[in-house]
This record gives structure tokens, C-alpha cells and sequence, in this order.
């Protein structure tokens, strides 16, 4: 069974996965993850290919190998650059090449990449084919259904051929159009309404391009049924950062047959104290871990306490390992049980 790990190579089997967020999924949120869910896909923030080729950011594919399977999103619309930087992660060792082609940020479309490029299909086909052409790992595409005034019925499946022609290994279709003008990212990610059942037309019309879904999936049990229903993978973004144990502690036995190495919470704190020991012996901050962890004890009680030591101390000059076992104690006090 051990084999499934490399699940972002077999898409023959349910992909669940966590969605890339800025300034959230870093290498340390991939640490944490990784010890609650061994067979979830991690992918990263985005990575800009001008950043990686041309301003030599390397430091941004930095990733432990305990993270795997994990995949690397890149921001660009250059073909050639995109295919050195997509060369550049496979070399680093990551486990798929992701094009986004769903934010919606105005920096974003003022590199002119991200949810504009659902505008230039022919553009990001070629993105596809040039990376494809130089990796060996799947090249994947995340996008959304459509932006602006475009009609989704009649741009996507468009847009879907394209890309599959290119050599396409996987989609993953955020069901929401992304407002480039009026609407901040936040709200793109709320305000749009979802259509499921759009990307449920479009995996019935193109049944050779394996395909996943994101947007406003809140639980297991909702991505469990869209994936039931014909698609090959879920991905869950906010709702897996702030509830990251009831979201990922039971995505190895449910959807993959195997038992999770952490069977408590305490035990993913347990999992992650060498981590953080080694970062702070290498000159890290505690929080730059810790923040990452705040929602571990989600809607249990003693979960505000546990937020408010990590949040208010966390920073402090020293900080170390011994505040997880302070925020575990002050949590356990009756005042915090009940509070």
C-alpha cells in the first residue's frame, strides 16, 4: 500500500488534495499536513517562473522530502520560461508541475498570468506543451470556469480541449468564475456562485482528462461525494487550514485504505517537535511554524486557549519547544475546557 504515496502519479485512484494559498501553504504548513495525512497531495504556494529563472529564487523550491507526494505551482505566461522553471522543480524533486490559471490578484493579471490567462487558451496550451516537453512528472492546470462575461459553457469545453491536446496530464476547475474588475481575491473566492454541475458536464464530455474539483468544499464527506460522483480528485483549500485535523485525519483510511500514522492530535504535536527543533537550530522563529498550527484543536475545547498562547507568545525572543507543552497545559485548565 505504501505505493499510493506517490498518488499525483496515478490519477487512476481518488486525488485528494490541498489547494495552494498564498502566504499559507509553505514548506512548514506541508510539514504539518504531511503528519496528519500521508497520502493527500500538497501543492505549494505559487512560485513565479520570472522569479525562479530570471531572479534566481531557488530558495522557493526548498521542500523536505518528508512533504511528498507534493506539487509545485507555477505563475507565468511564458512558455519557454515556464518550461525552465517546470525543468527546475522536476530537478528538485517535486512530484508534479502545476500552471495556475485561476487567480484572480492584480498582481497577478498584471504579470499577465493567473485566471486572466482563461483569456488566452491557445496561450496556455502552448505553456502546457513546453513544459511537458521537458519534464518527465505530470503537468497539470488549475483554473477556473471561465472570468469576466465569458460564457462557461462555451469557453471551457474549449479551453479543456486545448489543453488536453497539449498533453494535459490533469485539471483541477475551481467551479466559480473569477471577476478580474470589481471583485477583490477574497471575494472571488465567495462572492462568484459555484457550478458543480458544470464540471460535471465537462468530465462527461471529456472522459480521457482525469479531473478534480475545488471551491467551497467544507468537509470530507462533501468532497468523498463529488468524487463519488465521477471525478477522480477533490481539493480543499481555507476549510483544511483552519480545521486541519477534522479535514485530513481520516483521508488515508477513508479514501485510501490506510491507517494514518498520527492517530491524535498530540501526536502530530509529538511528530513535529524534531521539525521545529531542527528550524530553530538553523536560526528559524518558532511562529514561523507555530502559525500554522493554530487550528489544530478546532472547535474543541480549550481551542481558544491553545490559539491565544501560540498567537501571543510564539514571537517572543527564545521561544521554543516547551510553548507547546505550556499552550497543551493552559488549554486543559478547567477555565479554558469550558471558556
Amino acid at each position: 500500500m505504501a505505493d499510493k504515496n506517490k498518488n499525483s502519479n496515478n490519477f487512476n485512484i481518488p486525488v485528494f488534495a490541498i489547494a495552494p494559498m498564498m502566504d499559507w501553504t509553505d514548506r512548514h504548513c506541508r510539514f504539518f499536513h504531511r503528519q496528519i495525512s500521508r497520502q493527500a497531495l500538497l501543492y505549494t504556494e505559487m512560485v513565479t517562473a520570472p522569479a525562479l529563472v530570471r531572479g534566481g529564487a531557488v530558495h522557493l523550491l526548498d521542500h523536505s522530502r518528508e512533504e511528498h507526494p507534493v506539487a509545485l505551482q507555477l505563475g507565468g505566461s511564458d512558455p519557454s520560461e515556464l518550461a525552465e522553471a517546470a525543468r527546475m522543480g522536476a530537478e528538485a524533486g517535486y512530484d508534479e508541475i502545476n500552471l495556475n490559471v485561476g487567480c484572480p490578484s492584480d498582481r497577478v493579471q498584471s504579470g499577465t498570468f493567473g485566471a486572466v490567462l482563461m483569456k488566452t487558451p491557445a496561450l496556455v496550451a502552448d505553456c502546457v506543451a513546453a513544459m511537458k516537453a521537458v519534464v518527465a512528472v505530470p503537468v497539470t492546470v488549475k483554473c477556473r470556469i471561465g472570468v469576466d462575461d465569458q460564457d462557461p459553457e462555451t469557453v471551457l469545453p474549449d479551453f479543456i480541449q486545448r489543453i488536453a491536446d497539449a498533453g494535459c496530464d490533469y485539471l483541477i476547475i475551481h467551479a466559480r468564475k473569477a471577476w478580474l474588475q470589481g471583485l477583490s481575491p477574497k471575494e472571488n473566492r465567495d462572492i462568484p456562485p459555484l457550478d458543480y454541475e458544470l464540471v460535471f458536464r465537462m468530465a462527461a464530455r471529456f472522459p480521457d482528462m482525469p479531473m478534480s474539483i475545488n471551491g467551497g468544499i467544507e468537509t470530507l464527506d462533501a468532497a468523498e461525494a463529488l468524487i463519488a460522483r465521477g471525478l477522480h480528485g477533490a481539493m480543499i483549500g481555507r476549510a483544511a487550514y483552519h480545521r486541519p485535523w477534522d479535514i485530513l485525519s481520516e483521508v488515508d483510511a477513508r479514501l485510501f485504505g490506510v491507517q494514518p500514522i498520527c492517530r491524535s492530535r498530540e501526536d502530530v504535536i509529538d511528530a513535529m517537535r524534531p521539525y521545529i527543533e531542527m528550524h530553530l537550530d538553523e536560526g528559524g522563529k518558532l511562529h514561523q511554524i507555530t502559525r500554522h498550527m493554530l487550528g489544530l484543536f478546532a472547535g474543541q475545547p480549550g481551542a481558544r486557549t491553545w490559539r491565544r498562547v501560540l498567537s501571543e507568545k510564539a514571537n517572543r525572543p527564545g521561544a521554543g519547544v516547551a510553548l507547546l507543552d505550556e499552550a497543551l497545559e493552559q488549554m486543559r485548565q478547567p477555565d479554558a475546557m469550558t471558556g
